[in-house]
């Protein structure tokens, strides 16, 4: 992980898309099917309208729809519409309604200029009004149209007319974030395409070119990429592509492969990508862990720390930030890295952590965990740590992603595409790694060498335990049908569980639209416990460990004002003759360590989530006003 993403403010606008779906293709195939076939692989970025540009008959047509990408496909017959170039575009946006208008492509009042945009162009305002004030016109609010009519206005005033100049000078002059594909009738044998704190990749194949925000819209047609890095843009034609920065500047990057392989990204015979990833798990944990385990000396190595390892062995403060469930893996991690190592460390949500002035030491680690790699606020937390002189590392699943490259040194954890949007298999990844990277610290400071053989032994078997609990899902799916009708459930765990409690309320707020609360098992004295009435399915993580007592006072608690206990448990505990004379239901998990337990005890509560969700009809790969991951604020 290299160190070369430059701070780039981001505030709040209207109108804005948080993370979209980018695809544009040039080259000898007929480019409104690729376009439309890569739209379908990113419409987990975004699925509230779809549209797509191309040329016909030396014209610009631009064709759009609110809804799914189903309704784009409905009215998009790939084998009516052929040309050799086109632009598509999927959206999910906080802001504005989801109608036809809002829809990208926009264009500009000549209908010669069509554009995709992700991101937001902060100063729009002022430029609209600039724009209005020499006759030109707007047919929507969005900032995406002022964007396209800037392009042209700068064009028009051109002597000599050249629409990659034209929209160089735009972009040199705009604010905000942008991910920016261009399509115009002027220029009609190129595209161009720009990135400033938003994803864009370029896929390159045999005088043919992909430009796609994610790879999952290329690996199906070419497996070389190149990462255009903030302020820079390409112009690419059939028979090549130009590179160069915003100051013109030419760049020549060096191709690198995809890593991952088309069946991936299919379901695979699943009905869900959700489930399928929850049956992955027991083979992205040996992803995770393949060639990091030294069983006979008890060590971990970990090659992208290697630069790194005298600084992390010096910290005498670990920072882990990260959204969402990944802040829950942060969380976990706190707790192993403290515990193993005995490190202070500290958890911050990133969406907080660079607006309080947090108090950083030059010796301080930072460490961003992301599944994307692009989450704006995990972005922007690592900009602020890197100025104020703090080693910044990164735990994230997308080799080549934007915190990838932002970092100083990092962790791949090469669990392969993850489409639901619920996260899932790249959690169970995350914990894996921190793991992995406590044991490091752990073996450095007071760890001997047969307990962190024992430790390494233990994470060995996690994939065939993973699998045993896998083996039969139908005690849980009962459980699920059962609860399904509840309108409210609480997740209950004590030390290394509580954040497992937290991830698993998420999982089932996510994707069955249920509310759910984790919480520490003790606080629910402290408020919790006025909510327990007979209709509160209370979900406790209740494993072999020091304060299984303790988790059992909580379960008294909850029975004894009517609560339905369903327990997550240690398979041949003795402690389980308390668990079947109270609770409802149980599930178990094979015993392991206690420090790996909640990789264990997580995968019943994503299938529990999973089949809720399933019960209720819920579109669960694509949960209402959720993206998989937000690229701006």
């Amino acid at each position: 992980m290299q160190q070369k993403i430059p701070y780039i403010a981001i505030s709040l606008i209207y109108w804005k898309c948080i993370m979209c779906g980018i695809v544009g293709y040039i080259g000898n195939k007929n480019a409104t099917e690729v376009v439309m076939n890569g739209l379908k692989r990113v419409e987990y970025r975004g699925y509230d309208s779809a549209g797509i540009a191309m040329f016909e008959n030396n014209k610009l047509n631009v064709i759009k729809k609110s809804g799914r990408l189903e309704e784009l496909i409905g009215i998009v017959d790939t084998n009516l519409h052929h040309s050799n170039i086109a632009i598509g575009h999927t959206r999910w946006a906080t802001h504005g309604l989801p109608n036809d208008t809002n829809a990208h492509p926009h264009t500009d009042n000549s209908g010669n200029i069509a554009i995709i945009h992700n991101g937001i162009i902060e100063n729009y305002r002022s430029l609209k009004k600039i724009l209005t004030q020499k006759g030109y016109f707007f047919n929507t609010e969005t900032d995406t149209e002022v964007l396209a009519v800037f392009i042209a206005s700068i064009y028009d005033e051109q002597k000599e007319k050249d629409m990659s100049e034209a929209v160089r000078i735009a972009l040199s002059e705009v604010a905000g974030a942008f991910g920016l594909v261009v399509l115009s009738a002027y220029e009609p044998d190129k595209i161009i395409c720009a990135r400033r704190g938003s994803p864009l990749i370029l896929g390159i194949g045999d005088n043919e070119y992909i430009v796609a925000s994610d790879q999952t819209a290329i690996v199906a047609y070419m497996d070389k990429v190149i990462f255009p890095d903030d302020n820079e843009m390409l112009v690419i034609t059939k028979s090549g592509y130009i590179e160069k920065t915003f100051d013109n500047v030419a760049i020549d990057k060096e191709p690198t492969k995809i890593e991952f392989e088309l069946a991936q990204l299919e379901k695979g015979g699943y009905e869900h990508f959700m489930l399928k990833e929850i049956m992955e798990q027991a083979e992205t944990i040996e992803n995770a862990i393949r060639g990091r385990i030294l069983l006979d000396s008890g060590d971990v190595k970990l090659g992208g720390l290697r630069e790194v390892t005298d600084k992390l062995r010096d910290a005498h403060r670990i920072i882990l930030t990260g959204c969402g469930t990944s802040w829950h893996s942060a969380l976990l991690g706190e707790y192993l890295i403290e515990s193993l190592a005995g490190i202070p460390v500290e958890v911050e949500y990133a969406s907080e952590f660079r607006y309080r002035n947090p108090v950083l030491y030059k010796g301080d680690i930072v460490i961003a965990i992301s599944q994307s790699g692009e989450t704006a606020d995990t972005l922007e937390a690592i900009r602020e740590a890197k100025r104020k002189g703090c080693v910044v590392l990164g735990i994230v699943n997308v080799v080549g992603s934007s915190i990838a490259r932002a970092t100083d040194a990092g962790v791949y954890l090469h669990a392969g595409p993850e489409i639901g949007v619920a996260s899932t298999k790249a959690f169970t990844s995350q914990v894996t790694a921190l793991l992995l990277l406590a044991i490091l610290l752990g073996r450095m400071k007071s760890i001997s060498a047969p307990d962190g053989i024992e430790y390494l032994k233990e994470i060995k078997q996690l994939p065939e335990k993973i699998n045993l609990i896998l083996k039969d899902t139908s005690g849980i799916q009962q459980i699920a049908k059962r609860y399904a009708s509840a309108k409210n459930f609480l997740y209950l765990g004590r030390g290394y569980n509580y954040p497992i409690a937290l991830e698993g309320a998420l999982k089932l707020k996510e994707i069955s639209y249920l509310h759910a609360e984790g919480y520490p098992a003790a606080e629910m004295k402290h408020g919790p416990l006025a909510l327990i009435d007979d209709d509160m399915p209370v979900v406790v993580i209740a494993t072999k460990d020091s304060i299984f007592e303790k988790i059992c006072s909580n379960i008294e608690e909850v029975k004894a004002r009517g609560g339905h206990i369903i327990a997550i448990a240690t398979a041949g505990f003795e402690g389980n003759g308390f668990l079947r004379s109270k609770a409802d239901h149980i599930i178990e998990i094979p015993e392991t360590l206690y420090e790996l337990t909640p990789i264990l005890a997580m995968i019943p509560l994503q299938l529990l989530a999973y089949y809720i969700a399933y019960e209720l009809g819920r579109d669960i790969d694509n949960p209402r006003h959720l993206a998989k991951s937000v690229t701006v604020e």
